[in-house]
Parts: C-alpha cells; sequence; structure tokens
C-alpha cells in the first residue's frame, strides 16, 4: 500500500504526470494566445527548454533579503501542488480518498498564494513588495467566494467532505453543473481560479508594465523556473478540480476517458480566452468585483443548493 502511495504522489497523478501535463498546457496556453496575437507561437518543446535552461542558469541571492523564505518559498508551493494534484488525482482516476480531504485541498491551495506573498516580501525590493502586497488583497478578495463555491458540491452531494463521495454522488444523480446552483458556481470557480492564477484579468500581483514581474521581479535561475513549472502545474490542477466538483468526474467506461479530456480542454480553452480578451482591471476593482458581486452570487447559489436547486 505504501508503494502505491509513493507511485501516486511521485508518477501518477502526482509528480512526474502533473509537470509533464502541465508544461505541455502552458503550451498550449502560448500557442493559442499567440494565434490571438497573429504571431505563429513556439514550439510545443519551448517550455521544457525554457525550464531546463532555467535550472542551468546563476541563481542570485538578494544582499539585504531573507535569505532563507527566499530560496525555501518555491520549493513549498512546488511541494504543495503536488500533494494537492496527487489528492484530486487519485480522487478522480481511483476512487479513493480521506475523511475531509476536501479541506485539505482548499487549505493546501492557499499555501501556493501565501508562499508567493512571503518570497516577493523577502526580497527587500519595493516592486516585489508591491507584488505581494497585490497578492495579499486579491487573495482576501477571491477566498470567500472560492469557500462558498465549494460548500455547493457538499450540500448536494449530501454533506460529503471526500471528494471520491462527491463524484460518486454525481455518477448516481447527473453532474452538478446541470443544476442551476451547480452552473452558477463553476462559472464562479472559473473566475476565482483565474485569480488565483493571477492570469488576467487578474494579473494584478505580476503587472509587468508596472511593477516589472512583481513578487518574481528577483528570482532568477532555479528559483525562477520552480516558480515557473507552478504556474504551469496549477493549469492542471484547478481544472481537474473544477471537474471533479461540479462535472462528474472521471468515468473509465466506455466514452468516459475522451469525455474527460474534451471536459479538461474545454476549461482550459475557456482559461486562454478569458485571459486573453480582457485587460488588467485595478486592485479595489478586483476586490469590489469579488466581495460586492462573486461572493454574493456564489452565497446565492449555495440557497439554491440548500433548497435543492
Amino acid at each position: 500500500m505504501k508503494i502505491d502511495y509513493i507511485f501516486y504522489l511521485l508518477i501518477f497523478p502526482g509528480l512526474l504526470f502533473i509537470s509533464i501535463l502541465g508544461l505541455l498546457i502552458g503550451w498550449v496556453d502560448r500557442k493559442v494566445s499567440a494565434r490571438f496575437q497573429f504571431r505563429v507561437g513556439p514550439p510545443v518543446f519551448q517550455n521544457f527548454n525554457d525550464f531546463f535552461k532555467l535550472l542551468g542558469k546563476e541563481t542570485i541571492l538578494i544582499k539585504e533579503g531573507v535569505i532563507t523564505i527566499f530560496i525555501i518559498a518555491p520549493f513549498i508551493a512546488f511541494a504543495m501542488i503536488v500533494l494537492v494534484s496527487s489528492i484530486i488525482g487519485i480522487s478522480l482516476f481511483y476512487s479513493t480518498s480521506f475523511g475531509g480531504d476536501l479541506i485539505v485541498v482548499m487549505y493546501l491551495l492557499m499555501i501556493n498564494s501565501v508562499m508567493i506573498i512571503l518570497g516577493g516580501s523577502s526580497t527587500g525590493n519595493v516592486y516585489s513588495s508591491l507584488g505581494a502586497g497585490r497578492e495579499i488583497k486579491l487573495l482576501l478578495a477571491d477566498e470567500l467566494a472560492f469557500i462558498l463555491i465549494c460548500l455547493v458540491p457538499i450540500i448536494k452531494s449530501g454533506f460529503q467532505l471526500q471528494l471520491d463521495g462527491i463524484v460518486s454522488s454525481q455518477i448516481q444523480y447527473g453532474s452538478y453543473i446541470g443544476s442551476i446552483s451547480g452552473f452558477i458556481s463553476f462559472v464562479i470557480g472559473l473566475l476565482c481560479i483565474q485569480a488565483k492564477m493571477a492570469l488576467p484579468p487578474f494579473h494584478i500581483p505580476e503587472a509587468e508594465t508596472e511593477i516589472v514581474e512583481g513578487p518574481f521581479m528577483e528570482y532568477s535561475g532555479t528559483l525562477l523556473a520552480f516558480w515557473k513549472l507552478n504556474g504551469f502545474m496549477l493549469y492542471v490542477t484547478f481544472p481537474f478540480l473544477l471537474i471533479l466538483l461540479f462535472w462528474g468526474g472521471f468515468n473509465p467506461e466506455g466514452p468516459g476517458i475522451i469525455w474527460f479530456i474534451l471536459k479538461y480542454l474545454l476549461i482550459v480553452l475557456l482559461i486562454i480566452v478569458i485571459k486573453n480578451t480582457n485587460p488588467r482591471i485595478r486592485i479595489d476593482t478586483a476586490l469590489n468585483f469579488f466581495w460586492k458581486y462573486a461572493s454574493v452570487i456564489a452565497l446565492v447559489a449555495v440557497v439554491l443548493a440548500v433548497f435543492g436547486y
């Protein structure tokens, strides 16, 4: 059993699987984005080349920074993404989970943002600190709406806190996205993960034209390589979570594999389209949107779920 868990964590659906798929989907993002801008885009293995090239570059440490936090932040974020992806993947592909794993997933996903905040704050650079401050505000903005939309599948599954229980409920009674509360939660969840990944229109912490990559400004070499890899891996983690919570999970029987791939690619395409068709908004606009609108709509979805809609 322990060998199985090591395989889950390191091979599939953990480290090796999510890293390779994340880099490939990152290429899809760059290729589709290039088409939006009437460019050709990079070759298919460009992200792999960039990652390994960065691994061989010099890592410059900031004299005025808090070196320990500066170094460990990207690796802690990387470890947490691998762990949460393994938990989600095991529930999707092996129908195995543990009590309250949805709560654990919600907690671990927040750690990535916390590490970005700590890493950016540890450099002593003004622009990095500004980016870290914006990341804090963005986390506070989207976290409530994200928590509320996660309550909807919990309620609709009979108050299941286990991911495989939520999937089993959808297999038995139908995908939650087909209900009013499920569809609303899916849309709000899509916007929340756009913010959690700091993609346009919510790429406020990085804002290249304002604060020059924000919290990542002073990172280079291996440390920057892992920050980039973390971002690509989230292209796998968050869509898988949305499919598990709202779109029926994964069914290996019949055309289930093809249907799962199509659902995944559709979510990724929606993320890329939103990214390339919206300008960056101000941080106060993001706060107003999530607190005044997204969270309220998510709360309405929770109420609807309670009444069975």
